[in-house]
């Protein structure tokens, strides 16, 4: 059973909402380890304490931290996010210890064709404790049992495969490789795209 199917449960039950309905009242996330919810002002020395690392940085879109500062300008372009109901990010709460260690959300959202692209990054700490694959469950069930998706995308540099196992451990599969997608830390990267379908889930989870 994939960590995807073990967290449609979460929302199955409740009727669906629109993606405005969704944007504008972003729901907290409950998982067995992790809470996902809105950014806090308080997150800022957490947050730092992993988004200052170099290691992290280098496959994500964003620079590494160099002071709190950054921390807490990350912080209130969230809640910008929220108070505008644009498709947002969570930030990664570990329960056992109310710490935050990474973000997951929307980076993309087409109402058109009912898409959306997700992204996530952890804290090197965590990695390698299934917690990356335990959010990315949750905000698959939430793409496609509340929000009713068509279909949910997320992308990774080739050069980090260890993200790619993350979504093939939650169903998702691979489409194949879009060369020169992302322009980041100075070059152009190749990257891996992977998908799931509401066919896709509902197959997955009615298994």
């Amino acid at each position: 059973m994939s960590d995807a199917h073990r967290f449609g449960a979460l929302f199955g039950s409740r009727e669906p909402v629109t993606a405005e309905e969704f944007f504008a009242h972003l729901p907290p996330l409950e998982t067995p380890r992790l809470l996902l919810r809105c950014a806090r002002t308080g997150d800022a020395a957490d947050i730092f304490r992993y988004a200052g690392d170099p290691e992290i940085d280098r496959y994500v879109l964003w620079e590494a931290h160099r002071t709190i500062s950054d921390s807490r300008a990350m912080i209130r372009a969230l809640i910008r996010q929220y108070h505008t109901c644009q498709p947002a990010t969570y930030v990664i709460e570990e329960r056992k210890t109310g710490r935050v260690i990474g973000t997951i959300g929307f980076t993309d959202y087409r109402p058109e064709i009912k898409t959306a692209e997700l992204g996530y990054s952890l804290a090197r700490t965590k990695w390698n404790m299934g917690y990356a694959t335990e959010a990315l469950g949750a905000m698959l069930a939430l793409c496609f049992d509340r929000m009713r998706l068509h279909r949910a995308e997320a992308v990774h540099d080739i050069r980090n495969p260890a993200s790619g196992r993350v979504m093939q451990k939650c169903g998702m599969r691979c489409e194949g490789t879009i060369r020169s997608r992302v322009f980041n830390k100075g070059e152009w990267c190749d990257v891996a795209l992977w998908a799931m379908t509401e066919d896709d889930w509902s197959a997955l989870t009615q298994a």
